[in-house]
């Protein structure tokens, strides 16, 4: 496999897997349900229709974080090799999309989730991706060591 492959494998694992456990953490201990809209896919058709398990719903997150991890390191590779702060800056602005993902997965969930406007779950579902883009840099940065 290549190397480029295997970091962003990693790198968007572990970031991924971190990402869950903040979310469904704030979600137990707030009752915000951001760890619910992370993991939802009941509004996209015909496998929206089928009752996954929570574990299923987490593997198509982590196949989305994988994805992410993979672009993240082909492009620190090619654009940024050994710019450590603009690998830093890439996995910032490679994740803001997904903050703003926020809107339109609230908005098209048919199960409950957070409110469209309420800045609370927002600030909670942002912390959350601001989290992930710092993992997805260190852990990149340590797993190339």
């Amino acid at each position: 496999m290549s190397g480029k492959i295997k970091y962003g494998l990693i790198a968007g694992t572990i970031s991924g897997i971190a990402l869950g456990f903040i979310l469904k953490g704030i979600e137990a201990a707030t009752g915000k349900l951001v760890y619910t809209l992370l993991l939802n896919i009941d509004f996209i058709p015909i496998i929206g229709d089928i009752n996954w398990s929570e574990w299923i719903e987490f593997l198509f997150h982590l196949l989305i974080s994988l994805i992410i991890g993979i672009v993240y390191s082909i492009g620190s590779t090619r654009y940024f090799p050994n710019q450590k702060k603009a690998q830093a800056i890439f996995a910032y602005v490679l994740t803001l999309p997904t903050v703003f993902l926020y809107f339109p997965l609230t908005y098209l969930a048919i199960k409950p989730t957070p409110d469209l406007w309420d800045v609370t779950a927002i600030s909670y579902w942002t912390f959350g991706h601001l989290i992930y883009a710092a993992l997805l840099f260190v852990i990149y940065t340590w797993s190339k060591k």
